[in-house]
């Protein structure tokens, strides 16, 4: 039976994740768990996160987690999910700045206070909260049977500004433009949240469950 595991750290909304990867799981197995051995045997790999940056890769570290991600992003499907996404990236300007894994190129940045919304003038609040459009840029896999700008929920007040890389798969406009999806090769990571994201959130999941990167 195939297995996806859901990558526990105690910094991401782990329940409401592994729900919605149950519900399109079919005959998979989703586990959570913070075992090294089960994350390394598993199919596929979830990687989630909330909070705040250096919590998260404390936790990591501490629990060992950090080699172990690094280890999957190199073997099998790794999906990053919000905080999940910024750990991969080299570095964090959250918390007076954070290094963090280093496994995908960019510096996530917190999102300018003041800023306007361009076709309404509305001031932009932060954190980013809400439902936005995900604009694809770049075809892949786990975009199947999701349009182009569908609207994914986010909560997040550090980004990815959007600056051209390769890695980029998605942006969205907040102000800025944001990488709002990254990926290479096995790995694919999203700032939204999937499981709050009604159906396409759970059609991303779905893909997942598919992709034999």
């Amino acid at each position: 039976m195939n297995t996806v595991a859901v990558i526990d750290y105690g910094m991401g909304n782990l329940h409401s994740v592994s729900k919605a990867l149950a519900r399109v799981a079919g005959d998979s197995r989703v586990e959570v768990t913070y075992e090294p051995e089960r994350i390394l045997r598993a199919d596929r790999v979830v990687l989630p996160g909330v909070g705040a940056i250096r919590d998260c890769m404390a936790e990591l570290t501490r629990l060992g987690l950090d080699e172990v991600v690094r280890e999957v992003a190199g073997s099998k499907p790794l999906l990053g999910v919000c905080v999940g996404m910024q750990v991969l990236m080299d570095f964090s300007e959250e918390n007076d700045g954070t290094p963090c894994l280093g496994i995908l190129p960019g510096r996530v940045q917190r999102f300018a206070d003041g800023q306007v919304d361009a076709q309404s003038g509305e001031r932009l609040k932060v954190p980013h909260m809400g439902w936005n459009q995900v604009h694809q840029r770049q075809k892949h896999p786990l975009w199947e049977d999701i349009a182009q700008d569908a609207r994914f929920y986010f909560v997040h007040s550090y980004c990815l500004p959007d600056q051209k890389l390769e890695i980029t798969a998605a942006t969205t406009s907040y102000g800025v433009d944001f990488a709002s999806a990254v990926a290479r090769d096995n790995i694919f990571a999203v700032q939204f949240h999937p499981e709050k994201s009604a159906r396409d959130g759970l059609q991303l999941y779905a893909n997942f469950m598919r992709w034999n990167a």
